[in-house]
């Protein structure tokens, strides 16, 4: 009597799949306010160009270069079945925006902590 044995059947990666899309397109909407972004940029050289309105321009035009990068390399990682690679350059490809937000949230309330908080607006 032989026996026939299949092969391992690989975990199915249905939730990958999904949370790499619904990142993906966190990643295009990062795009489209970067497009808004990216067009009031050149306002930074309304006073004439300087290095710093080129440090400007240059750094926000810069950016799409983050995300698109991210999601080759995460596509990629999927398609070799490195699966935890995949998940983590996906979710990477929106966190600058998610990270400036946190960046300005705290800066803010910095800012309010040493100046009086709202006490500061007060007549």
């Amino acid at each position: 009597m032989t026996e026939t044995t299949t092969p391992p059947q690989p975990p199915k990666r249905t939730g990958l799949l999904i949370w790499m899309i619904l990142s993906q397109l966190l990643a295009v909407g990062s795009l489209v306010i970067w497009a808004l972004v990216a067009g009031l940029s050149v306002m930074a050289f309304d006073q004439g160009s300087s290095p710093e309105a080129w440090a400007i321009v240059l750094t926000v035009w810069a950016y799409p270069i983050i995300p698109l990068t991210l999601v080759i390399a995460a596509w990629i990682a999927y398609a070799k079945r490195k699966n935890k690679l995949a998940g983590i350059l996906s979710g990477l490809s929106f966190a600058p925006p998610i990270l400036l937000i946190a960046f300005i949230a705290i800066a803010n309330w910095l800012w309010f902590a040493q100046n009086g908080g709202l006490d500061a607006f007060r007549p």
